[in-house]
């Protein structure tokens, strides 16, 4: 096998000379491209001093040391030249490159902007001028930003060709090592390397992006060299939807089905989680109907929720309708009944979303400790790491472990109504004994911690220190409009009712499979 390739070698190396004795076309000699060995390599190759080092003349070179274009002496020159200019990513006709960074976690913007080719001094100075209209530590992981930059294109320089006779040869030398040999280029224990700036992307000119849908920020160098910025706020345009569905298994369902934006139904949600159970009130049959409004940009993007205006349920026979009302008071807005009673209770039912009751109150078998004996609370069957939220305001008395409890948690709410939650798997932080909590606000989250055999949450409320039926209790209801606010809001509901009246239902069903809507067109 050796001697095969040694006679190959050999045989080649005569064709060659005979080859390098033939007059030369000048005219194909003048478009042939040309290779140079890397200097470190032959100085490598020298070093090494083996025998194993093969020497093939390849063809012509320019004796000249500046090195030819390869396309200098083509009939095709401009076209070619166009071509070499654009695979060597040359900026536009206006010299203006566009580029789109995102920012890595644990970066800072000027770090971002540096990596992309902008110098030190232009990224320092353009963060310095975002600063004036935008807090940069708002700025999170992801964020998307788009850059330009000056950047003039460099034409290849044409180089006159070589006449034939100043022309010579160069050797192409390919080194393979003996077997067992070590590669030099592989040995390198890291010693010589160093970090290379990134090249330079041009003089920047601009960054843009946008924070949120409704701002757009933009970074520009004016005449003078020096950056300003300015925030664009977008002109949003308010839009009414009334929609409404029949609830066939969960309330969240049928309203995601009837293309309800998800923020809206968790609002509506928390709207009737005083007065309805959604686990054991809700039957198959029963509907809804909601109208509320969303914010679009001028180009029709979905860009915020509004309010709900007015929501409705009907259920087992009754409906329960609540109106949007802001009476300018301290207290801000509210939802309120026909009669201008407030929906919100002292206490929430269920301080939990989505929640099944897995044990009630009274009675039963202790799956742990082998007898029956009283349960003074209610379980709710959630995952580990649902968030638990104060089922109404006040004071922090009790948060640590307690016996059979595990984790657990004393809610004093005044007038001698308390809460208690138990199994938790961690507090929320911030919380601790004295913090003042208001209703609604997530103080903890479900666990299995204490005497459980699965994650759950155990809720009490307890009147004078003593456990009652959350599900029976009677509580104090919320404010009741009166005089000129309860005036206010009648005419408000009035008017509600009026574009209700107005307004077609809209009930189309999102695409099974596909990504459901922030917002409906």
């Amino acid at each position: 096998m050796v001697s095969t390739s040694v006679t190959a070698l050999v045989a080649g190396s005569i064709a060659w000379l005979g080859a390098g004795m033939m007059p030369m076309n000048s005219a194909r000699l003048s478009t042939h491209q040309r290779s140079l060995m890397p200097y470190e390599l032959f100085l490598r190759l020298a070093r090494a001093g083996s025998s194993n080092a093969a020497y093939a003349s390849f063809g012509p070179a320019a004796s000249s040391p500046a090195q030819v274009s390869p396309v200098a002496n083509s009939s095709n020159a401009p076209l070619d030249y166009s071509l070499a200019a654009e695979r060597s990513g040359a900026a536009d006709d206006n010299g203006v490159e566009t580029k789109t960074i995102t920012m890595d976690p644990g970066d800072t913007l000027v770090g971002a902007l540096t990596d992309a080719g902008v110098s030190d001094d232009d990224a320092s100075a353009a963060v310095v001028a975002l600063a004036k209209v935008y807090d940069v530590r708002s700025l999170r992981a992801g964020q998307a930003f788009d850059l330009t930059f000056e950047h003039p294109s460099q034409p290849l320089a044409k180089v006159a060709p070589t006449p034939v006779a100043q022309r010579s040869h160069v050797a192409q030398i390919t080194y393979t090592p003996p077997p067992g040999a070590q590669d030099d280029s592989d040995s390198d224990d890291g010693s010589n390397v160093v970090d290379v700036a990134a090249p330079s992307a041009g003089k920047l000119l601009s960054v843009s992006f946008s924070p949120t849908v409704e701002h757009q920020v933009t970074i520009a160098r004016g005449t003078s060299g020096d950056f300003t910025a300015q925030d664009q706020v977008k002109q949003l345009a308010e839009k009414l939807h009334r929609a409404g569905a029949t609830i066939d298994s969960s309330l969240y369902l049928a309203a995601m089905q009837a293309g309800i934006p998800a923020d809206v139904v968790v609002q509506m949600i928390k709207m009737f989680s005083y007065e309805v159970d959604f686990q054991r009130d809700l039957k198959p049959g029963n509907s809804f109907e909601v109208l509320y409004s969303y914010y679009y940009t001028p180009d029709g993007q979905a860009a915020k929720q509004g309010d709900i205006k007015y929501a409705a349920m009907k259920i087992g026979g009754r409906t329960i309708a609540l109106y949007h009302f802001d009476p300018k008071g301290p207290d801000g807005p509210d939802y309120f009944d026909a009669h201008g009673q407030s929906a919100k209770s002292m206490l929430m039912k269920t301080p939990v979303d989505g929640a099944r009751i897995s044990s009630g109150f009274g009675m039963r078998f202790h799956p742990i400790l082998g007898y029956t004996r009283m349960h003074k609370g209610i379980d709710f069957a959630v995952p580990t790491g649902t968030p638990v939220m104060a089922a109404g305001s006040g004071v922090i008395k009790q948060e640590g472990w307690s016996n059979g409890y595990g984790n657990f948690m004393l809610i004093d709410h005044q007038n001698g109504y308390s809460t208690a939650y138990g199994h938790l798997s961690r507090f929320a932080a911030g919380t601790h004994v004295g913090s003042h909590v208001h209703q609604s606000q997530v103080v903890a989250f479900s666990g299995m911690t204490g005497m459980a055999t699965g994650p759950h949450l155990h809720y009490e409320i307890r009147v004078n220190n003593v456990q009652v039926n959350p599900a029976s209790v009677k509580v104090a209801t919320g404010r009741r409009l009166s005089g000129r606010d309860l005036v206010a809001f009648q005419s408000e509901r009035a008017h509600v009712l009026n574009a209700m009246a107005a307004m077609p239902l809209e009930s189309k069903v999102a695409e099974q499979g596909g990504d459901l809507r922030a917002a409906k067109d």
